[in-house]
C-alpha cells in the first residue's frame, strides 16, 4: 500500500534510489498525489526512482491514522 510505503520513507534519510518496478509504481502514486517529489523514469520503461523529498503533505499524511490515499 502507498502510504505503508510513504510512512517506511518518511523514517529513512533522502534521497533514496529504487530500481524495482513495484517501487518505482508505489513512487509514482505518492508523485500523482503530490506527496513526495521524486524523479521518475518515463511511464512503461524500467529504471529507477530517486525519492528527493517529502512533501509537508506527505509528513501529515504519514503521521496520520492508518486511511487509504
Amino acid at each position: 500500500m502507498p502510504q505503508d510505503f510513504l510512512r517506511q520513507l518518511a523514517n529513512q534519510p533522502l534521497p533514496q534510489i529504487f530500481y524495482d518496478v513495484a517501487s518505482v509504481d508505489k513512487i509514482r502514486v505518492l508523485v500523482a498525489a503530490e506527496l513526495v517529489e521524486a524523479t521518475l523514469p518515463p511511464p512503461g520503461i524500467e529504471g529507477e526512482a530517486t525519492v528527493s523529498k517529502i512533501t509537508p503533505l506527505g509528513r501529515a499524511t504519514a503521521s496520520a491514522p492508518n486511511r487509504p490515499l
